[in-house]
Protein backbone atom coordinates (compact mmCIF):
# COMPACT_ATOMS: atom_id res chain seq x y z
CA UNK A 1 0.00 0.00 0.00
CA UNK A 2 2.85 2.38 0.78
CA UNK A 3 4.32 1.71 -2.67
CA UNK A 4 1.00 2.25 -4.45
CA UNK A 5 0.26 5.47 -2.58
CA UNK A 6 3.81 6.72 -3.12
CA UNK A 7 3.60 6.06 -6.85
CA UNK A 8 0.29 7.93 -7.12
CA UNK A 9 1.71 10.88 -5.19
CA UNK A 10 4.80 11.01 -7.42
CA UNK A 11 2.73 10.82 -10.62
CA UNK A 12 0.43 13.60 -9.42
CA UNK A 13 3.42 15.77 -8.44
CA UNK A 14 5.12 15.27 -11.79
CA UNK A 15 1.86 15.84 -13.71
CA UNK A 16 1.61 19.23 -12.03
CA UNK A 17 5.30 19.98 -12.63
CA UNK A 18 5.99 20.38 -8.91
CA UNK A 19 9.39 19.80 -7.34
CA UNK A 20 9.87 17.93 -4.09
CA UNK A 21 11.30 21.16 -2.69
CA UNK A 22 8.09 23.08 -3.44
CA UNK A 23 5.98 20.31 -1.91
CA UNK A 24 8.25 20.34 1.14
CA UNK A 25 7.83 24.09 1.53
CA UNK A 26 4.04 23.73 1.45
CA UNK A 27 3.67 20.66 3.65
CA UNK A 28 6.51 20.91 6.13
CA UNK A 29 7.69 17.49 4.98
CA UNK A 30 11.37 17.60 4.03
CA UNK A 31 12.32 16.78 0.44
CA UNK A 32 14.27 13.63 1.49
CA UNK A 33 11.26 12.36 3.47
CA UNK A 34 8.98 13.24 0.55
CA UNK A 35 11.22 11.23 -1.76
CA UNK A 36 11.03 8.22 0.57
CA UNK A 37 7.25 8.52 0.74
CA UNK A 38 7.06 8.52 -3.06
CA UNK A 39 9.22 5.39 -3.24
CA UNK A 40 7.24 3.58 -0.54
CA UNK A 41 10.28 3.57 1.72
CA UNK A 42 8.85 5.50 4.67
CA UNK A 43 7.42 2.84 7.01
CA UNK A 44 6.63 5.37 9.72
CA UNK A 45 4.73 7.80 7.45
CA UNK A 46 1.54 9.04 9.12
CA UNK A 47 -1.94 9.54 7.69
CA UNK A 48 -1.51 13.25 8.38
CA UNK A 49 1.68 13.42 6.29
CA UNK A 50 0.10 11.55 3.40
CA UNK A 51 -2.95 13.83 3.56
CA UNK A 52 -0.75 16.98 3.50
CA UNK A 53 1.36 15.62 0.62
CA UNK A 54 -1.82 14.62 -1.26
CA UNK A 55 -3.36 18.07 -0.89
CA UNK A 56 -0.15 19.73 -2.11
CA UNK A 57 -0.25 17.74 -5.37
CA UNK A 58 -3.99 18.14 -5.92
CA UNK A 59 -5.21 14.84 -4.52
CA UNK A 60 -7.54 14.05 -1.64
CA UNK A 61 -6.43 11.29 0.70
CA UNK A 62 -9.09 9.14 2.36
CA UNK A 63 -9.06 5.74 3.99
CA UNK A 64 -11.87 3.23 4.49
CA UNK A 65 -12.03 -0.29 5.79
CA UNK A 66 -13.83 -3.01 3.85
CA UNK A 67 -14.67 -6.61 4.69
CA UNK A 68 -11.77 -8.75 3.60
CA UNK A 69 -10.33 -11.94 4.98
CA UNK A 70 -11.69 -13.83 7.90
CA UNK A 71 -10.81 -12.45 11.33
CA UNK A 72 -8.70 -14.58 13.59
CA UNK A 73 -10.77 -17.39 14.97
CA UNK A 74 -10.51 -17.54 18.72
CA UNK A 75 -10.59 -20.68 20.83
CA UNK A 76 -14.19 -20.06 21.91
CA UNK A 77 -15.45 -19.82 18.33
CA UNK A 78 -13.62 -23.00 17.31
CA UNK A 79 -15.11 -24.76 20.34
CA UNK A 80 -18.58 -23.51 19.38
CA UNK A 81 -18.24 -24.96 15.88
CA UNK A 82 -17.00 -28.19 17.46
CA UNK A 83 -20.14 -28.43 19.60
CA UNK A 84 -22.30 -28.05 16.51
CA UNK A 85 -20.28 -30.69 14.66
CA UNK A 86 -20.85 -33.12 17.54
CA UNK A 87 -24.62 -32.72 17.14
CA UNK A 88 -24.67 -33.56 13.42
CA UNK A 89 -25.69 -36.87 11.93
CA UNK A 90 -22.61 -38.83 10.76
CA UNK A 91 -23.76 -38.55 7.14
CA UNK A 92 -23.33 -34.77 7.19
CA UNK A 93 -20.04 -33.06 6.36
CA UNK A 94 -19.07 -29.72 7.88
CA UNK A 95 -15.95 -28.16 6.34
CA UNK A 96 -14.86 -24.89 7.93
CA UNK A 97 -13.53 -21.67 6.42
CA UNK A 98 -15.41 -22.23 3.17
CA UNK A 99 -14.41 -19.50 0.70
CA UNK A 100 -16.83 -17.49 -1.37
CA UNK A 101 -17.23 -18.78 -4.94
CA UNK A 102 -15.94 -15.49 -6.35
CA UNK A 103 -12.33 -15.22 -7.56
CA UNK A 104 -10.41 -12.72 -5.43
CA UNK A 105 -13.12 -12.51 -2.74
CA UNK A 106 -11.38 -13.13 0.60
CA UNK A 107 -14.58 -13.67 2.58
CA UNK A 108 -15.52 -17.13 3.79
CA UNK A 109 -18.32 -18.79 5.70
CA UNK A 110 -17.27 -20.12 9.09
CA UNK A 111 -18.60 -23.50 7.96
CA UNK A 112 -20.98 -25.11 5.48
CA UNK A 113 -23.03 -28.17 6.44
CA UNK A 114 -23.46 -30.48 3.46
CA UNK A 115 -26.06 -33.20 3.08
CA UNK A 116 -26.64 -35.47 0.12
CA UNK A 117 -28.58 -32.90 -1.90
CA UNK A 118 -28.39 -29.72 0.18
CA UNK A 119 -25.91 -27.35 1.75
CA UNK A 120 -26.32 -24.57 4.29
CA UNK A 121 -23.69 -22.09 5.51
CA UNK A 122 -22.95 -21.44 9.16
CA UNK A 123 -21.91 -18.13 10.67
CA UNK A 124 -20.59 -18.59 14.22
CA UNK A 125 -20.41 -15.76 16.75
CA UNK A 126 -19.37 -15.98 20.38
CA UNK A 127 -20.27 -12.41 21.40
CA UNK A 128 -21.82 -10.33 18.61
CA UNK A 129 -22.44 -6.66 19.32
CA UNK A 130 -23.93 -4.91 16.28
CA UNK A 131 -27.08 -6.69 15.12
CA UNK A 132 -27.53 -4.56 12.01
CA UNK A 133 -23.93 -4.99 10.88
CA UNK A 134 -24.08 -8.75 11.44
CA UNK A 135 -27.38 -9.08 9.54
CA UNK A 136 -26.04 -6.95 6.68
CA UNK A 137 -22.81 -8.98 6.47
CA UNK A 138 -24.70 -12.28 6.44
CA UNK A 139 -27.21 -11.13 3.82
CA UNK A 140 -24.44 -9.92 1.50
CA UNK A 141 -22.58 -13.21 1.81
CA UNK A 142 -25.74 -15.22 1.15
CA UNK A 143 -26.49 -13.13 -1.92
CA UNK A 144 -22.96 -13.34 -3.30
CA UNK A 145 -22.63 -17.08 -2.66
CA UNK A 146 -26.07 -17.99 -3.97
CA UNK A 147 -27.43 -19.38 -0.70
CA UNK A 148 -30.93 -18.63 0.56
CA UNK A 149 -30.65 -19.85 4.14
CA UNK A 150 -28.07 -19.65 6.93
CA UNK A 151 -27.45 -21.06 10.38
CA UNK A 152 -26.50 -18.32 12.81
CA UNK A 153 -24.64 -20.20 15.52
CA UNK A 154 -24.32 -18.33 18.81
CA UNK A 155 -22.72 -19.19 22.11
CA UNK A 156 -25.56 -19.77 24.59
CA UNK A 157 -25.05 -16.89 27.02
CA UNK A 158 -27.18 -14.21 28.64
CA UNK A 159 -25.54 -11.60 26.40
CA UNK A 160 -26.39 -13.52 23.25
CA UNK A 161 -29.96 -14.24 24.31
CA UNK A 162 -30.40 -10.48 24.75
CA UNK A 163 -28.70 -9.98 21.38
CA UNK A 164 -31.24 -12.27 19.68
CA UNK A 165 -34.12 -10.38 21.30
CA UNK A 166 -32.55 -7.17 19.98
CA UNK A 167 -32.48 -8.36 16.38
CA UNK A 168 -35.93 -6.85 15.93
CA UNK A 169 -37.45 -7.36 12.49
CA UNK A 170 -34.31 -9.14 11.27
CA UNK A 171 -35.19 -12.11 13.49
CA UNK A 172 -38.05 -12.88 11.08
CA UNK A 173 -35.45 -14.07 8.56
CA UNK A 174 -34.71 -16.97 10.89
CA UNK A 175 -37.99 -18.80 10.51
CA UNK A 176 -36.95 -22.22 11.85
CA UNK A 177 -36.79 -22.76 15.62
CA UNK A 178 -33.24 -23.54 16.72
CA UNK A 179 -34.23 -26.68 18.69
CA UNK A 180 -36.11 -28.05 15.68
CA UNK A 181 -33.13 -27.25 13.42
CA UNK A 182 -30.82 -29.20 15.74
CA UNK A 183 -33.20 -32.18 15.73
CA UNK A 184 -33.25 -32.17 11.94
CA UNK A 185 -29.46 -31.89 11.70
CA UNK A 186 -29.12 -34.78 14.16
CA UNK A 187 -31.37 -36.79 11.84
CA UNK A 188 -29.23 -35.88 8.82
CA UNK A 189 -31.74 -33.61 7.11
CA UNK A 190 -31.75 -29.93 6.22
CA UNK A 191 -32.92 -27.48 8.88
CA UNK A 192 -35.54 -26.36 6.36
CA UNK A 193 -34.68 -22.65 6.42
CA UNK A 194 -32.64 -20.06 8.24
CA UNK A 195 -32.26 -20.58 11.96
CA UNK A 196 -30.53 -19.27 15.06
CA UNK A 197 -28.94 -21.98 17.16
CA UNK A 198 -27.65 -21.24 20.65
CA UNK A 199 -25.16 -23.84 21.92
Amino acid sequence: MRTTIGRELREARLDRDLSLRSVAATTGISAPVGSRIERGLAPSVTFEQVARFSAAVGLEFSARLYPGGQPLRDHAQAALLGRLRARLHPSLAMPTEVPMPIPGDLRAFDAVIRGRDWAQPVEAETRPRDAQALDRRIQLKLRDAGFEDVILLLLDSAHNRRFVRGLGSAVARFEVDGHLALERLAAGVSPGGSTIILL
